[in-house]
């Protein structure tokens, strides 16, 4: 499966991507560029088809390219208490777009200041006196400023007024669906991390910290490594899934991933669980990622331990069908 943007002729990057925090650091002589602008949470195809553009109109004036995005989420300093499940670290966002080519990765502190710029003011006061671009290339959806009041159009105005130029690019949509981060969010809680990785062009990442569980797995000759999430990480719908599990070392290993509490030991805290097949190895305390390529089936509750291990060695060698073998 080929993302949207990825298959572009881009000019060679000769130097890595700069990760910016904040405009206050500005590099000395920095002249215009070209901006795209958005959460980007996911890139999914959509966001790369949007950020292929940017980067190819930013090579074609001679400028660099510059994704902006924010931290934290705009809807939890607008309204608390909302932020959406998040599809991917912004750690994660940074390594994503700089495979589009991106120059810079530059994250704004997005604060109750900046929620309440008015779309004249972000517009003037960042992209103008701070960023001084010479196009900004946006989605067709795109709002700004104050109770999101400035919209594609006024964007263009504005950039008629202080001298660059605008593109709203369209959405982008397969089969009637269109591709957006609610979108794959709806799929991932739903557990079909399939229609996910359609969206996404690549399966549904989870990151984090290997920790202790209570051995159960070991016991029943299933060790599994237990993945501690971030607060807000996107976890699929409870069920059994066929996963890559991706060391830090960058090794990928086949792995039967359980998310739920195990109903049938009684459990109560939801968790996440990957047996990874063909490896002896002790995990913990390493930051690991999964990730998730097929739904196997839902969590189930079995009346004995032997029925639980047989289902169990179903599940393990439908993953060995699901995932080709690969070298450690």
């Amino acid at each position: 499966m080929t993302p949207v943007g990825l298959g572009r002729v881009r000019p060679r990057r000769l130097h890595p991507v700069q990760r910016w925090r904040g405009l206050d650091h500005l590099p000395g002589g920095w002249g215009r560029c070209v901006v795209t602008i958005g959460v980007f949470d996911g890139v999914h195809r959509g966001h790369q088809a949007l950020v292929g553009r940017a980067v190819e109109l930013a090579a074609e004036k001679g400028v660099p390219s510059v994704l902006m995005t924010f931290d934290p989420h705009p809807s939890e300093v607008v309204r608390p208490g909302s932020h959406p499940a998040q599809l991917t670290s912004l750690r994660r966002r940074s390594e994503l777009v700089e495979q589009l080519g991106v120059d810079v990765f530059c994250v704004v502190p997005f604060t109750v200041e900046v929620s309440r710029m008015t779309a004249a003011e972000f517009v003037h006061e960042i992209l103008v006196d701070r960023l001084h671009v010479a196009s900004v290339v946006v989605g067709q959806n795109f709002t700004f400023g104050s109770k999101a009041a400035g919209n594609v159009d006024l964007l263009r105005a504005l950039g008629q007024r202080f001298g660059f130029g605008t593109e709203g690019a369209d959405l982008v949509t397969d089969d009637g669906v269109t591709y957006s981060s609610t979108y794959i969010r709806a799929c991932i809680d739903a557990g079909d991390v399939k229609a996910a990785a359609q969206a996404l062009g690549r399966p549904h990442r989870l990151e984090g910290i290997v920790v202790r569980g209570d051995g159960r797995g070991k016991e029943l000759g299933f060790p599994t490594a237990n993945l501690s999430t971030t607060r807000f990480a996107a976890v699929p719908a409870d069920g059994v899934y066929a996963c890559w599990f991706i060391h830090s070392s960058g090794r990928r290993l086949r792995a039967a991933v359980s998310v739920g509490t195990n109903p049938t030991f009684s459990g109560r805290e939801r968790r996440v669980e990957a047996f990874v097949l063909d490896v002896d190895e002790d995990f913990y305390g390493q930051r690991v990622a999964l990730d998730f390529v097929e739904r196997l089936r839902a969590m189930e509750r079995y009346d004995t331990v032997d029925e639980l291990l047989d289902q169990m060695h179903k599940d393990v060698a439908q993953t060995r069908v699901i995932l080709p073998e690969t070298a450690a």
